[in-house]
């Protein structure tokens, strides 16, 4: 039986696949309340000229507008690749209290990798973390985006 953060984790592994099918780098997030999807995004980076346009902050902001608050509390924020700085920064400003992450990322990580900001003790506000739900499969979407650009760019 498949348990409930590999059901949603495999919603944000859908996102990502749309991201990758539109040449973004394969990022997706869902943010769930009361057992409901609320909000469901993928990177759009390239497509709205936005660098702030990463899955989990139009995930975020779908879930506020879905709620009509800014505050997300009692939600989840599932999401295939460890947050960076900036969108987890973004989770506690919307005081969300848990995050379901697939792959860690060494390079720009702010949850686990470099940075350790939802368990800041100095902040107002903490996240719990489940870390690796569907690592494997998280990673190797990611792997493959960039294998291909890689290979598109020794042509």
């Amino acid at each position: 039986m498949i348990d409930m953060h590999e059901h949603f984790m495999q919603q944000a592994l859908r996102e990502a696949e749309q991201a990758f099918r539109e040449d973004e780098v394969p990022v997706g997030a869902v943010i769930v309340h009361s057992d409901r999807v609320i909000g469901a995004a993928h990177n759009q980076r390239e497509q709205l000229h936005d660098p702030t346009a990463h899955a989990e902050m139009i995930a975020i902001t779908q879930a506020a507008e879905s709620l009509g608050s800014w505050r997300l509390e009692g939600c989840t924020l599932y999401v295939t690749l460890e947050p960076c700085p900036m969108c987890a920064g973004a989770m506690l400003l919307a005081r969300i209290p848990l995050l379901v992450y697939g792959a860690t990322d060494p390079k720009a990580g702010a949850v686990d990798s470099l940075f350790h900001l939802l368990s800041d003790p100095r902040l107002n506000h903490r996240v719990q973390v489940v870390p690796h739900v569907m690592a494997v499969e998280c990673g190797q979407i990611l792997s493959r985006f960039f294998q291909g650009k890689r290979q598109l760019g020794k042509k």
